[in-house]
């Protein structure tokens, strides 16, 4: 698996894990953010690394779903996309601006977004 795989199910574990079961969310956890291997969750649990493996992939099919269906991740990500763009054109305005209330006023705005991001 690509790390930006690995990565993406991060993200969504930690988006919609309280969605899955318990189990699947300790175990997907486990791999994903603990760096565990399948033996060594397997040993932690008293099961196979098949069984692991099978926990496994029927997590990650679930969060892959919810993604579908909810699309949270990916509007968070065209959300941080839009801030920093907003961001950027504050910046411009602020440089080019000789008004010193408006590059006030941008600088407040600036500051409260990077809070966002």
């Amino acid at each position: 698996m690509k790390i930006e795989d690995s990565i993406k199910l991060s993200i969504l574990l930690e988006i919609y894990g309280k969605l899955l079961t318990e189990k699947q969310y300790h175990m997907l956890n486990d791999y994903y953010n603990n760096d565990l291997s399948l033996a060594e969750i397997a040993e932690n649990e008293k099961i196979t690394r098949q069984a692991v493996r099978d926990n496994l992939k029927k997590g990650e099919r679930k969060l892959f779903e919810y993604e579908e269906k909810l699309q949270i991740m990916k509007k968070n990500k065209m959300q941080e996309e839009q801030i920093a763009n907003i961001l950027s054109e504050i910046s411009n305005l602020t440089e080019n601006s000789s008004d010193s209330e408006i590059a006030n006023v941008l600088e407040d705005v600036k500051n409260k977004l990077n809070c966002l991001v």
